[in-house]
């Protein structure tokens, strides 16, 4: 019992410690993750209000140009003051691209990098081809494209048609914004080297990625990817996934910006997120695992000095009468009483009987199922034995290991029988110990002797009552066990 109350509170002291470690550095795991969605949910809210500002700047220029471009007056001025009149919110605004007036074949009527308006035809572009066929004034983001002319770079297109009062088409007003811009922009962020921030269009192609992931990137069409299904279904907050582009798990944090038809999300590593945090476990952890070792260490130390103890105090109790496991009377007792109960049917003349019960496959239960069980086993065993001798002259006795003895004072050969099937049918009935145990059986051999003076002078002695007894029991092992043989039978059988 101290062993295993000592095992006990070590195995609940270590779990406590396990347990309260485990949950601190969850809750630390948490707390990382939460962290760094608050400072990429601050990165998506800082470009939302950059991209609507600019969105809202260029709309207002695309809406002052038609405006202008309608005036008759401008018409008779000459053409630097006509430039100014047309371009004039633009050219304060902080546009990076430039913005065209096209006529309704697509031919470039107004400039704003310059008076005299460039030669060019634009009507192949998306934008231009998507507001002859939509009669909608509202403001169009374009996918990205490549500019014409001497700077050949990565742009995207705000713009909106210019109708007639009868909403006849007239032409275009487009106004451009190097993706350059973006990247600019998102360089300013440090949102660590493995983690990008990406801009989106509504139907997933991406316009801007910082940092690039690769060259052919920009204009790569997402709409299929699951995680962009999912920002696209959700619309704003955050996730954890895995990229469809290097296979890494990062957690997405995305925001729709305003009205417009634009995606901003920021792809923080888990690597990086959780860097710190794993750091912090490999400390911790090494830390609470010595001390858990530790703790079982001179715990083990503990129980095996206590072991030793155990062992000392059954040696010594086996000097006296009681076997310390089973409760029982021992093999010193079994001699005394033995001798005693002989006497006495010398005297009397009356039979004495002696059962040897061995459990059966005992030692591949111990094997099995470890000793603290097999004790058990024997414990029931005893008990279950107890249980059937009633009289006050029956002795049940440990012979040894996992046999135990029987003496039945005037009880004849039909008399041991019978108690002997009797224990032998109630200890089958013993619950298995474990679900994946045998039932409990029992080989049992029984002898009998009718104790007489004349007997004695004829050469009868107890040992061969203890011998008859142990050959009968070795006779129902060897025939199978879980049986009762009496010595009459083995002796006929011989």
């Amino acid at each position: 019992m101290p062993r295993l109350l000592l095992i006990l509170g070590s195995g609940l002291s270590v779990s406590a410690i396990l347990g309260i470690v485990i949950y601190l550095l969850i809750r630390e795991r948490g707390s990382a993750e939460l962290f760094a969605t608050r400072a990429a949910t601050n990165i998506v809210q800082l470009i939302d209000a950059d991209l609507l500002r600019n969105a809202e700047l260029y709309d207002r220029s695309l809406q002052d140009l038609i405006a202008a471009s309608r005036r008759e007056d401008l018409k008779q001025v000459s053409p630097q003051i006509r430039h100014l009149a047309l371009f004039d919110s633009a050219t304060a605004a902080p546009q990076k691209g430039d913005i065209l007036l096209l006529d309704k074949h697509g031919e470039v009527i107004a400039d704003s990098t310059s008076i005299e308006p460039r030669p060019g035809n634009f009507a192949d572009r998306e934008y231009f081809k998507t507001h002859v066929d939509n009669p909608s004034p509202a403001m169009m983001i374009s996918h990205p494209f490549l500019a014409r002319g001497r700077i050949v770079d990565w742009r995207i297109s705000f713009s909106r048609r210019v109708s007639s009062p009868e909403g006849d088409f007239l032409g275009v007003a487009r106004a451009a914004i190097r993706l350059s811009y973006f990247n600019d922009l998102f360089k300013t962020l440090n949102i660590g080297a493995s983690s990008t921030v990406n801009l989106l269009s509504s139907d997933g192609i991406l316009l801007a990625q910082e940092p690039l992931m690769s060259a052919d990137m920009v204009g790569k069409d997402f709409s299929q990817r699951p995680n962009f299904l999912r920002i696209v279904r959700e619309g704003n907050g955050s996730f954890s996934g895995i990229s469809g582009n290097d296979g890494r798990q990062r957690l997405y944090t995305f925001s729709q910006v305003g009205e417009l038809p634009l995606i901003v999300v920021v792809a923080l590593s888990e690597e990086e997120v959780y860097a710190a945090w794993r750091r912090t476990t490999w400390l911790v952890g090494s830390a609470t695992g010595a001390l858990c070792f530790g703790l079982l260490w001179l715990s083990w130390l503990l129980a095996r000095e206590l072991r030793l103890r155990q062992r000392a105090e059954q040696e010594l109790a086996e000097l006296a009468t009681t076997d310390s496991l089973t409760g029982v009377a021992n093999r010193r007792a079994l001699d005394q009483s033995l001798q005693r109960e002989w006497n006495r049917a010398q005297r009397s003349g009356q039979p004495l009987s002696l059962l040897m019960i061995d459990a059966d496959h005992f030692k591949a239960f111990n094997d099995r199922h470890g000793h603290p069980m097999g004790d058990e086993a024997l414990r029931q065993i005893a008990r279950v034995i107890g249980d059937n001798i009633r009289r006050p002259g029956d002795l049940l006795a440990r012979y040894g290991g996992e046999e135990f003895a029987v003496i039945l004072p005037q009880t004849d050969e039909a008399g041991a029988r019978c108690l002997a099937e009797k224990i032998r049918h109630a200890i089958r009935q013993i619950p298995p110990l474990l679900a994946d145990a045998s039932p409990i059986s029992v080989s049992i051999g029984a002898s009998t002797r009718w104790v007489s003076r004349e007997a004695v002078a004829g050469g009868a002695r107890l040992d061969q009552l203890v011998q008859a007894a142990d050959q009968a029991l070795y006779h129902a092992k060897y025939h199978g066990r879980d049986q009762v043989v009496h010595a009459a039978d083995a002796e006929a059988q011989a």
